[in-house]
């Protein structure tokens, strides 16, 4: 028995040794003994008023490899005051005391800012207090901020006219209904949130001016976004809330009338600018001038049996079509630079001429509705890109196909014959139009060298002597094809 009690008490002495033996965390309490960060500023691009921003974190690193270290207190400089949100370890609120980072470890602070709508001031400041042994340390916070006039999911019923004061940003998309007319002036920019369209079901006309054009792009402004495409427009879904198509960013519906759209810059969309069927016999649905839109994810311009009439424009950079005409319609496109480089993998050429579609019937067999193409007209056009098929004519001659290229370079393989009069004039096939770039930052501008100099048709350039620069046409022998004269 004594021999028991006797190992017991070893036991529990070993025990104690073992625990009073074993490592204790110690914490770094010298003056010296500091924070490091992974960033000194925190820097927001422009956050428009009252929507909230991206979230952006930065690192907070213990560097003792032996020691921990215990933050006394961290919080916003302005405390109630501040437009900023800050999360630690999944804990928000303005001020967080007694954070401990283990040695070697880090801890990461997620911060969001919102700007008050009606200030005044363009930069929102604030920092973030770290307290840690007395010592005092700070992480500065920027945000550039903007009032706008903000669009969210709006119905306008009555005529409405956007200036250039403040910035539009359409939020949950906007539409413009039957009896009203949206006018948007010179200078002015449009922004859309992700997923957002602006729908027109009566008529919209864009005043943007050569120096002062309209712009209607994403709303995220950080320059690492200035070529991301499908940044915006909305999406068809079932009640299930499977995606089952595509609007356009801008997108004129059946029964839209009237429309103008002059001297704008439509980019970084999933399809552009959409035209649904004509209202108007004899009148077009759109008349677009002096535009670039680009870099989308499906297409530029995509009209369904529309009637558009388009001169000093430039279709560039989409997933699938520059410029798609399908199920009929009637269309003239003159001064035209249609070009596409996109660098990811584009199937289809980039312009597409289509009369028909198909559907299933009641036996659940294919069935073909015929649209009359009634005109394709393109002159002084440039039609060119990185696939060797640019022009698609998916046309059946049951249903009227009525197109004609006059004085364009063509990019183009051995199915389609530009030697054709009956739909083909003056054709420069497949030579290089050398534009000026054509990777990021893209530019359109012919070179000096380029064949598309002086091959245009005067006749063509008349109604329209001034390119979409403004230079005119008619000081040299022949206009030169595309949207830009090349002035040396």
């Amino acid at each position: 028995m004594r021999y028991t009690y006797f190992l017991l008490i070893l036991l529990s002495l070993g025990l104690l040794i073992y625990l009073s033996s074993c490592d204790k965390t110690s914490y770094a309490t010298d003056p010296d003994d500091k924070l490091l960060f992974s960033v000194d500023t925190l820097q927001f691009d422009t956050i428009f008023s009252s929507i909230g921003s991206t979230t952006k974190y930065f690192q907070v690193y213990n560097p003792s490899n032996t020691k921990a270290i215990i933050i006394d207190k961290v919080y916003l400089a302005k405390q109630n005051q501040s437009n900023y949100r800050i999360n630690i370890n999944g804990n928000q609120a303005i001020l967080q005391e007694d954070i401990t980072i283990p040695p070697g470890d880090s801890i990461f602070v997620f911060v969001e800012v919102t700007i008050d709508p009606g200030r005044n001031e363009m930069i929102e400041h604030d920092s973030i207090i770290f307290i840690t042994n007395n010592n005092i340390q700070d992480i500065d916070l920027v945000a550039f901020g903007q009032d706008v006039v903000l669009i969210n999911g709006n119905i306008i019923y009555s005529d409405t006219i956007w200036t250039n004061t403040k910035p539009v940003l359409i939020y949950n998309s906007a539409l413009v209904d039957t009896f009203a007319s949206l006018t948007i002036e010179s200078g002015t920019n449009v922004y859309f949130h992700k997923g957002s369209s602006l729908f027109v079901k009566g008529t919209l006309t864009v005043n943007g001016t050569t120096d002062q054009p309209v712009s209607f792009l994403g709303d995220r402004l950080e320059s690492s976004y200035s070529e991301i495409p499908g940044q915006w427009g909305a999406f068809n879904t079932d009640e299930n809330n499977n995606v089952k198509g595509i609007f356009g960013g801008i997108h004129l519906l059946a029964g839209s009338r009237y429309n103008q759209i002059d001297n704008a810059i439509i980019k970084n969309g999933i399809i552009g600018l959409q035209v649904d069927s004509v209202v108007t016999p004899g009148t077009p649905s759109l008349v677009i001038s002096n535009t670039t839109i680009e870099n989308m994810n499906v297409a530029c311009l995509y009209a369904l049996g529309a009637h558009v009439e388009a001169h000093n424009c430039v279709f560039a950079n989409a997933g699938q079509y520059t410029l798609a005409c399908v199920i009929g319609g009637k269309y003239s496109f003159i001064h035209c630079t249609m070009a596409n480089y996109w660098t990811g993998n584009r199937q289809s050429p980039q312009l597409i001429l289509n009369n028909y579609y198909t559907y299933s019937g009641n036996s659940g067999q294919s069935m073909l509705e015929l649209r009359d193409l009634t005109q394709a007209y393109f002159g002084n056009c440039i039609i060119y890109g990185n696939k060797e098929l640019e022009l698609g004519l998916d046309l059946v001659t049951e249903a009227e196909t009525n197109f004609f290229f006059d004085h364009c370079i063509i990019k183009s393989n051995n199915e389609i014959n530009t030697d054709n009069p009956q739909f083909f004039n003056q054709i420069v096939l497949n030579q290089n139009p050398k534009f000026i770039n054509i990777s990021s930052p893209y530019d359109y501008h012919l070179d000096t060298l380029s064949p598309a100099k002086d091959a245009g048709d005067a006749l063509i350039s008349s109604p329209f002597p001034l390119d979409k620069d403004g230079q005119s046409r008619l000081t040299d022998n022949n206009p030169d094809l595309g949207a830009f004269e090349r002035i040396e």
